[in-house]
């Protein structure tokens, strides 16, 4: 009986392992959307140095990394060749069409996950080098969103706006 309870625990546990990340997501996404819109589209393409991202490569570069990282990794889906598919990239695209492209994936990877088969999330992938589970993927995307976009909130400030409250949970 201990041994059933115990299957239920970690079947629970799963379950919430994807909706507690998918929380996290949604409300990255909301956050991320509000610092999109604050930046005045003349200033896009404002980076701080001549070797840093700009603006809105870094959002673009979000969008990008989600598609790699669900799709592609876990997914198994051949990676976009960021050389020519311009679908993920600034290529001219306004910033009313950068936001959209941003929210339009989030919603992507977002079905992507909760559809993902969760007795997966403990294979392993190797990850520029590193032996990393799927769910370690999800975490890294998480990060890697979080990391953009806190030197989006500074670009924010050299441009002399005050980032959006910051979003607990995200």
């Amino acid at each position: 009986m201990i041994c059933c309870s115990s299957n239920l625990n970690l079947s629970a546990q799963e379950n919430d392992v994807v909706s507690e990340y998918i929380e996290r997501l949604d409300n990255s996404k909301k956050y991320l959307l509000l610092v999109a819109e604050m930046m005045p589209e003349e200033a896009y393409g404002f980076k701080p140095t001549p070797e840093s991202m700009s603006f809105e490569e870094h959002l673009m570069h979000i969008a990008w990394a989600m598609d790699w990282h669900s799709q592609s990794l876990m997914g198994g889906r051949e990676a976009r060749d960021w050389n020519t598919d311009t679908a993920l990239k600034v290529d001219r695209k306004s910033k009313k069409e950068m936001i959209s492209t941003l929210d339009k994936n989030f919603d992507i990877t977002k079905a992507f996950i909760e559809d993902f088969d969760q007795n997966k999330l403990n294979e392993r992938l190797d990850y520029f080098g590193a032996d990393r589970t799927k769910y370690q993927i999800l975490l890294l995307l998480a990060d890697h969103i979080t990391h953009h976009r806190a030197q989006m909130l500074v670009y924010l400030r050299l441009n002399g706006l005050k980032p959006p409250r910051y979003v607990l949970y995200q």
